[in-house]
């Protein structure tokens, strides 16, 4: 009998054990709340947004598992992929949600929820209908917007080449952002009373046979910031490798993997100024009030490798520009 009491007390102990732990873990888990990033695909540029938003969040005290509980996700393109993996961070009560590039913002924007939402590095969010203004968002949206310094990339191209004459764009025809940059890029090229012939993809699968068509045609290439383009870059690369031809890409990642040159905004700068939006928000600022941000300064990245390839002269005054502020891929 002895035997008997002592089990059961020894059992009912562990029970009030196992049932406070449970209880302190659900109040840890209510205490840390959940920041779902929703990530449209996989690409080195979209990547480095990723790595900068936890890299900011972290900067302000905000550290996974510790007292946030990330939600990572990544659609991989796929359209009925960010529809559910946006209602999936509305149905856990996300606190915050964060887009990273247009498509994902655009999703999460389209949830019938409060959830304030943070634009990671977005090139037209007015365009886009994501925000009413700069200054005064207005609604459940604010974040980064991407900014890429177009009439400095444009004077970069005509210090390399300044013979140019014919420039080819190429860009995807749904992404409004990409869009955008093409618009203003074109308005400056023709000031400058440059040529631009305009090629469009409606996917991945367009890009080789619409890139060896444009190679035969042009002098160079610009790429917008665009994700299907970045995600398709070897099959474009292959095309004007083989016209001996350069890519001027307006992401820097591009130039690593073998674009010529490029003036541009660190897209893992843009991620850790995203982070530290999200932050403020976490700490009681609202969306509608907080003013859209973006990175000021550009590096100026080259690639010495594809200057080789390609029998390119990069001038010094570049070459310098790359060494004080900027990269030299070599």
């Amino acid at each position: 009998m002895k035997r008997l009491i002592t089990t059961i007390i020894a059992l009912f102990a562990f029970l009030i054990v196992a049932f406070a732990s449970e209880v302190k873990q659900s109040k840890d888990q209510q205490a840390r709340p959940t920041i779902g990033i929703l990530q449209t695909m996989s690409h080195p540029a979209l990547d480095q947004i990723h790595r900068g938003i936890i890299h900011g969040l972290a900067e302000e005290g905000y550290r996974n598992g510790k007292n946030i509980t990330i939600d990572y996700q990544n659609a991989q393109n796929d359209q009925s992929n960010l529809k559910s993996m946006s209602d999936r961070f509305t149905n856990e009560h996300a606190a915050l949600t964060i887009g990273i590039a247009t498509p994902a913002v655009q999703s999460l924007a389209n949830e019938h929820s409060n959830t304030p939402i943070i634009m990671g590095a977005i090139s037209d969010p007015i365009g886009t209908g994501l925000v009413k203004s700069l200054r005064h968002p207005g609604g459940k949206v604010t974040g980064v917007k991407d900014q890429q310094p177009i009439a400095a990339q444009l004077a970069l191209i005509k210090t390399i080449m300044p013979d140019l004459k014919t420039i080819g764009v190429i860009y995807t025809s749904s992404d409004d952002s990409s869009a955008a940059e093409y618009q203003e890029f074109k308005k400056l090229a023709e000031k400058d009373k440059l040529t631009v012939k305009t090629y469009t993809v409606t996917s991945t699968n367009d890009i080789e046979q619409v890139a060896q068509t444009m190679a035969r045609k042009v002098d160079a290439v610009y790429v917008p910031t665009d994700n299907t383009i970045a995600s398709g870059f070897a099959a474009l690369l292959k095309a004007t490798n083989a016209a001996q031809i350069p890519i001027f890409p307006a992401a820097d990642t591009m130039v690593k993997e073998g674009g010529l040159a490029t003036r541009s905004v660190s897209q893992y700068d843009m991620g850790i100024l995203t982070g530290k939006m999200a932050a403020e928000v976490l700490k009681g600022k609202k969306p509608a009030t907080l003013p859209i941000q973006r990175i000021k300064h550009y590096e100026t990245v080259i690639n010495q490798k594809t200057a080789r390839q390609l029998n390119i002269h990069l001038p010094n005054k570049i070459l310098q520009a790359a060494h004080q502020k900027g990269r030299i891929i070599k």
